[in-house]
């Protein structure tokens, strides 16, 4: 208790210091979900439970950096309009004393449940360390009651983490993430009547296992589900190999599709495929909303890959969550594209066509564009992110956060039509209904403007996209 009081009494301090300087924060977003206070990262715990949706969130309201793992909360009704809930977890207890870190929530006849890992770091290393699976379950006071779950799984490092939980049958499943003793990256597959005594049936999925080569030290943030006749893996792995033109990031995001048997755990799959090609997009999670929509949320970040140089830091907070996203599968790919709901933030609409060079300027402070091409153009923003299309597919452009080369990223298939969301720092680029994403944050030094040139024949509808700011701080 004394721990968790003197954490809950910086975490004010640094709340209140903070707020202050929202209003002269030209980089905040407007109505994407960002920290009050230091540094956001994987969304956790992504449901809709009792007609409300629920995304908790890794969080370290103490300063910006990946110390002081919490679980910040959040809730909606509509996923457009967010209010602040109550800190639902704090690293309090010996099994969680270094963190609480990433996890998934479920519904437990009727009782909110988050499973989370806890970590304790035995020394000063990294590899000196183990980890707790956890389950913390909702009390009639809204309080979360912790408990550990798992202990130390034989056969693999300390680094274990990130369990994602569902039901299926009657008993309850975990995707976990794990580095075997040979320091390579998989992803386990766990079983439980009651979500306290679990048995391990084994690997299913990772670098060196079955088919796949060498393929990263770690598979973070692992994601199963049911969506179109397939079970789809999503994950996270660290240490591929950049190629030269994609896994371009620090760490991946991508996605797998196969079939997973439920009785004997195996899960024959495809070919290891990236869920987004911008520069920042890691952690995604998922929900099955009770419409039956499968619904994602991704962290606009990546560890270790110059989020140190953002520009927010001055302001005292760092990085933002994706919006929410709906999935679909069509012709074996993964499909994104915004929720429907984000409709309602449109005004202000213009409908323009013609050659890209005679176009009008936009303002793109906080605005959505859907445009048809046919044929090559440019868009600038600013002088400060860059998208050149043509035949062969999409370059996207950078500048450096770290003053050095601009950054590029690639998607190489042909373009038809693009639906592009900003908010004041950030560029979220659906391709084609959603075949491809490349998800962004840019920093102007100026008010964002996009004008377009080249001599594609373009139709354009645009609209101003209004605030939705998160409430009752």
């Amino acid at each position: 208790m004394m721990k968790e009081t003197q954490l809950l009494k910086q975490t004010l301090h640094a709340v209140m210091n903070n707020y202050s300087s929202h209003s002269n924060d030209k980089y905040r977003p407007t109505w994407h979900l960002s920290p009050v206070a230091g540094l956001l990262n994987d969304p956790n715990g992504f449901i809709q439970f009792k007609g409300q949706y629920h995304l908790f969130y890794q969080w370290n309201p103490l300063a910006c950096d990946h110390s002081n793992k919490f679980w910040g909360h959040w809730s909606s009704k509509d996923l457009v309009h967010w209010q602040h809930e109550p800190v639902a977890l704090l690293p309090t207890e010996e099994f969680d004393k270094d963190g609480c870190f990433s996890g998934s929530a479920v519904n437990d006849d009727g009782q909110l449940v988050l499973i989370y890992t806890g970590n304790v770091m035995l020394g000063e290393t990294e590899a000196d360390r183990t980890a707790w699976q956890c389950i913390a379950r909702q009390d009639s006071h809204g309080e979360f009651k912790k408990q550990p779950v798992i202990g130390q799984l034989e056969g693999y490092t300390g680094h274990i983490r990130d369990p994602k939980v569902w039901k299926e049958n009657d008993l309850w499943y975990m995707v976990l993430a794990a580095q075997d003793l040979k320091l390579q990256g998989k992803v386990l597959l766990l079983e439980s009547p009651d979500l306290e005594n679990w048995t391990l049936k084994g690997e299913i999925a990772g670098s060196e296992f079955k088919k796949t080569g060498p393929f990263g030290y770690m598979w973070e943030c692992p994601d199963l589900f049911r969506l179109d006749g397939h079970d789809v893996l999503i994950s996270c792995p660290q240490g591929v190999t950049a190629q030269e033109r994609r896994y371009l990031n620090m760490y991946q995001c991508g996605y797998l599709l196969g079939q997973l048997d439920y009785t004997t755990g195996d899960y024959p799959h495809s070919a290891f495929l990236e869920l987004d090609h911008g520069h920042e997009f890691y952690a995604p999670q998922t929900t099955l909303a009770e419409d039956g929509r499968r619904l994602l949320v991704g962290w606009m970040g990546v560890p270790d890959q110059d989020e140190f140089s953002q520009p927010t830091l001055a302001s005292g907070w760092i990085h933002m969550m994706s919006c929410p996203r709906e999935l679909s599968i069509k012709e074996g790919k993964l499909y994104q594209l915004p929720v429907a709901e984000l409709q309602e933030l449109r005004s202000e609409h213009q409908h323009v066509k013609g050659e890209a060079s005679t176009l009008p300027t936009f303002d793109v402070s906080s605005a959505e564009l859907i445009v048809s091409t046919q044929g090559s153009f440019e868009l600038n923003i600013s002088n400060t992110l860059w998208l050149n299309c043509d035949e062969q597919g999409i370059i996207l452009t950078r500048k450096s956060l770290s003053g050095e080369a601009d950054e590029v990223r690639y998607w190489d298939q042909t373009v038809e039509k693009l639906q592009i969301l900003l908010d004041r720092s950030s560029v979220e680029i659906f391709v084609n209904d959603g075949l491809g994403t490349l998800t962004s944050r840019y920093f102007p030094t100026s008010d964002p403007v996009l004008t377009f040139s080249g001599n594609a024949s373009l139709e354009v509808d645009y609209w101003k996209l209004e605030p939705a700011p998160v409430t009752k701080i």
